[in-house]
């Protein structure tokens, strides 16, 4: 395995190609060709990450500071949710940060029976919650880099994110970058890719890795591999973007995404350091283009651009939800929207580019003779992380009271539910999820986030804690870790920075470097 070439740049193609040429150099005998089209733009309208950036971005060996500076970056405590229970403004979060105890008691146990307080969920087993309501930043400056007080990911400008990989890529990592526009692919006689035919020439490697986006040219053009689609669960297939100013240059950042449900369908709301990346996912079947644009000209409105659309051209981005059957076929592996997407809910699809270049960096395979077993390896996984995704997002759904429209009633149709999240729900009615139900390390969605998700949607579960031997030790325990919440919520409130004034301290001071 002497040359991998990847189609497309993008955040997809040039994070995929970091994360290989970080773990093989040249000198290693492993040569990473990256293509990109000069003619063709990303879809990148701004990203919302998952904690496990950091890690990659340590592991790559780009510096905090330099890209919070370049990337007008700005942390992630989770997710905001708004008017999905019952469409009447309530909220609820889902913090990066576990339950306190995590692992040592299920605190989810103990709240649902009303014995942690009258608190919701969130805000009696994490200090998060009060942080993100504060609008406070989950670490100080002197911090060192990646480090943390709370967990955090983060929101970028998806365009500047991918300039910074180019060069630090093609830099110091040794990437080739070729500008080029694909003609034509040519096959070896058993069928796998022979070389890419460019209008700069045939370029030949011995694995390629599709990051065309949408277009799909390796894995869904070349070889036809079918997307399964999943429209019949999730209904969402469109999505309305358009970025607006801040009403003045110091106005506050908001620490979550922000996930607003209305009448038909959603809007996001990501704070960047400039500006807000806003957008509009709905259904199709369900409403228009002009009456969603009146709904996001509303709701621009209502959080402070009194303009509104006025000045403003929303993108619609067209999308059918869905995954490819076989995401590597022969010599070929599908990452990032060539794989496969589902409406931003819950911001999956960087972390999804990160597993599968983490996976294939830890993988690869040593010869032609061994990518058969790798590859069937890679699909099975990645089929089972979507089908979670899948389920996850549509617990939102299906949690949902609202009966305001076609488009949350149909949401929740039985026949819409997959299988197995309906036997999980039902199972949830007498026991709270926990640690212990999770396969992986690197779980998707931990059953902590299942929880913040259940019970922030006033989900009801029935437990008897009173016929266990052990329960008075146990509600001592579960009592004690409520309460250093509480002592954390007013420690970290009194001492965290403001969002904003952080990112400036770190644009201008740097964090404190790792040791």
């Amino acid at each position: 395995m002497k040359h991998i070439v990847i189609l497309g740049g993008g955040t997809a193609g040039w994070l995929t190609a970091a994360v290989l040429a970080a773990e093989f150099d040249p000198d290693s005998g492993v040569n990473i060709t990256l293509i990109e089209s000069p003619s063709t733009p990303t879809i990148g309208v701004g990203e919302g990450t998952w904690p496990s950036m950091r890690s990659t971005l340590l592991k790559i060996g780009i510096s905090e500071t330099e890209f919070i500076s370049t990337c007008s970056a700005t942390l992630k405590q989770g997710t905001r949710f708004t008017s999905w229970t019952y469409g009447n403004g309530e909220t609820y979060y889902h913090p990066f940060t576990l339950p306190h105890g995590y692992t040592e008691i299920n605190l989810a146990e103990y709240w649902s029976q009303g014995l942690l307080g009258d608190s919701t969920f969130a805000d009696s087993v994490t200090p998060q919650f009060s942080v993100c309501e504060a609008g406070l930043a989950p670490k100080q400056i002197n911090v060192p880099e990646y480090a943390y007080t709370l967990n955090y990911g983060y929101h970028l400008d998806a365009g500047k994110f991918a300039a910074l990989l180019s060069q630090h890529a093609t830099a110091h990592l040794g990437v080739k970058h070729v500008s080029a526009d694909v003609t034509a692919v040519t096959s070896h006689p058993n069928g796998d890719i022979a070389a890419l035919e460019t209008d700069q020439g045939p370029i030949s490697a011995d694995l390629f890795v599709d990051c065309s986006g949408f277009r799909s040219l390796l894995l869904g053009q070349h070889y036809e591999v079918p997307v399964a689609t999943m429209d019949h669960v999730l209904f969402n297939d469109r999505a309305l973007a358009v970025q607006v100013p801040y009403s003045s240059p110091d106005a506050a950042i908001a620490t979550t995404t922000r996930a607003t449900a209305h009448r038909t369908g959603w809007f996001w709301d990501i704070g960047l350091q400039h500006r807000r990346g806003v957008g509009a996912v709905f259904s199709s079947q369900h409403s228009g283009v002009a009456e969603v644009e009146a709904d996001l000209d509303d709701y621009l409105k209502a959080t402070g651009h009194k303009g509104g659309l006025a000045k403003h051209a929303p993108r619609l981005i067209e999308f059918t939800p869905g995954y490819r059957k076989s995401f590597w076929h022969r010599n070929c592996l599908a990452i990032g929207l060539s794989a496969g997407f589902i409406e931003p809910l819950e911001a999956s699809a960087l972390v999804l580019v990160e597993l599968s270049a983490r996976f294939l960096a830890d993988q690869l395979p040593r010869d032609r003779r061994q990518m058969d077993t790798v590859s069937k390896r890679f699909n099975a996984e990645f089929t089972e992380r979507w089908a979670q995704i899948i389920e996850f997002l549509k617990l939102h759904y299906v949690l949902s009271r609202r009966e305001d429209s076609a488009y949350w009633k149909d949401h929740r149709r039985e026949a819409t539910i997959p299988t197995a999240l309906s036997e999980k729900l039902s199972d949830w009615h007498f026991r709270s999820p926990w640690h212990r139900d999770e396969r992986r390390v690197d779980e998707m969605f931990p059953a902590a986030s299942y929880q913040y998700v259940l019970y922030g949607m006033d989900f009801k579960t029935e437990i008897n804690l009173s016929n266990r031997r052990s329960a008075p030790a146990k509600l001592k325990h579960a009592e004690r870790l409520a309460g250093e919440v509480k002592n954390q919520r007013a420690q970290f409130t009194g001492r965290l920075p403001p969002h904003r004034g952080l990112i400036e301290q770190a644009k201008h001071q740097g964090f404190a470097r790792r040791t």
